[in-house]
C-alpha cells in the first residue's frame, strides 16, 4: 500500500509540476487544478510519511498498534476543507487545516496507544 502512495504521489506532483507551468505561461498561476493537486500531495506525502513512522514505532516497540484506517476519512474530509478554505482565504488558512489535521492524528495515534490512559 505505501508503495502505491508512493508511486501516486510522484505522478501528482509531475502532473502537478506541469499544471502549474502550463497555468503560468497563460498567466494563471492559481488555477484550481494546481491547487487541487497541491492538495492531494499534501495529503498522499502525509500519508506515506505516517505510514513509516507508524511502522518504524511499531519495529522499535515505541507503539503497540497502529492502525492507520482512520487517516483516510480524516484525509478526505481535511482535503476537501483545505482546498475550499485555499480558494477562498488563501494559501496560509489552508496551511494551517493541514497541520491542525497533522496535529490530530498524532492525537488520534496517541489514543490508539493509551497516551491519555493512567
Amino acid at each position: 500500500m505505501t508503495r502505491v502512495a508512493v508511486g501516486a504521489l510522484v505522478v501528482i506532483l509531475l502532473v502537478a509540476a506541469a499544471t502549474v507551468a502550463v497555468a503560468r505561461m497563460r498567466g494563471k498561476s492559481g488555477s484550481r487544478a494546481s491547487i487541487l493537486l497541491s492538495v492531494v500531495a499534501h495529503w498522499l506525502a502525509a500519508y506515506a510519511l505516517w505510514t513509516l513512522a507508524g511502522a518504524l514505532g511499531l519495529h522499535w516497540g515505541l507503539l503497540r498498534t497502529y492502525d492507520a484506517t482512520w487517516f483516510g476519512a480524516l484525509a478526505l474530509a481535511l482535503g476537501f476543507w483545505q482546498y475550499r478554505t485555499r480558494l477562498r482565504a488563501g494559501p496560509e488558512p489552508a496551511l494551517a487545516i493541514f497541520v491542525g489535521g497533522q496535529l490530530a492524528w498524532l492525537l488520534i495515534v496517541g489514543a490508539q496507544n493509551g497516551m491519555f490512559t493512567p
